[in-house]
């Protein structure tokens, strides 16, 4: 465990942790953005195929929603490309749907090079799939966008992805590397909790945790304690 905290770094903080939503659903996310001030979407194949609709209907449908205002929305190539080249030419179709299209790109050797020459060219990328401190280290260096470590994923096997997460953001802090990093695979306000603790800069997650993370048993608890003692008080 470090002595000193990553917030005393003026480098590595932000205004305000950002919240992204991990869905593909266009009603959830119209709700997320007016309710909760989400900061960006995060999209996936399975988010695609549980929205009930193709592909590219689904991802210009929420390009069109935010078409105007700076608002990013991740979006995943075929994970069946395996080539850096057809990574890179399947990116560039992407990118010419919206400027706020950022590319999810897998964190491989293929897939860190497509995204060094994505970046060159302008082209922004999410490195996705990240599972080690190692994998996300070329992801800064290369200058991605986003770095996305998966965390639900890791801790349902065990792994203590404070650990991890600790290992990430000190790495990122020695080399003051300017990619945001995306604590994805949130299942839970505890990881959410965790996330913000450590300086994870943005956090992704479904609506259902959202809601679930703004709740708690024992404020709905207190609250009943306060409604009788309401409804006990004279002339009320």
């Amino acid at each position: 465990m470090r002595n000193t905290s990553i917030l005393e770094n003026e480098w590595f903080k932000v205004k305000i942790m950002k919240y992204f939503l991990d869905s593909a659903k266009i009603d959830e996310i119209r709700y997320a953005y007016e309710n909760y001030k989400i900061d960006g979407i995060t999209t996936n194949p399975k988010h695609i195929l549980r929205s009930g609709k193709p592909f590219l209907e689904v991802i210009k449908e929420i390009a069109t929603e935010f078409d105007g205002k700076k608002f990013p929305i991740s979006v995943e190539i075929n994970p069946h490309i395996l080539k850096s080249e057809e990574m890179i030419k399947a990116a560039k179709d992407l990118a010419k749907i919206s400027k706020n299209f950022v590319i999810k790109i897998p964190c491989n050797e293929q897939g860190l090079i497509a995204a060094k020459k994505l970046e060159d060219e302008g082209i922004r990328t999410n490195i996705t799939l990240v599972f080690s401190p190692s994998q996300a280290i070329q992801a800064g260096r290369i200058g991605a966008k986003y770095v996305s470590p998966f965390i639900g994923w890791q801790e349902a096997s065990g792994v203590n992805c404070a650990l991890f997460l600790e290992d990430l953001v000190l790495a990122y802090e020695n080399y003051r590397f300017k990619t945001e990093i995306i604590g994805a695979a949130i299942r839970n306000g505890n990881q959410i909790a965790q996330a913000a603790a450590l300086g994870i800069h943005i956090v992704t997650c479904g609506l259902q945790v959202y809601k679930d993370s703004f709740t708690h048993p024992f404020t709905d608890r207190g609250l009943k304690v306060f409604q009788d003692a309401w409804d006990q008080i004279k002339g009320n």
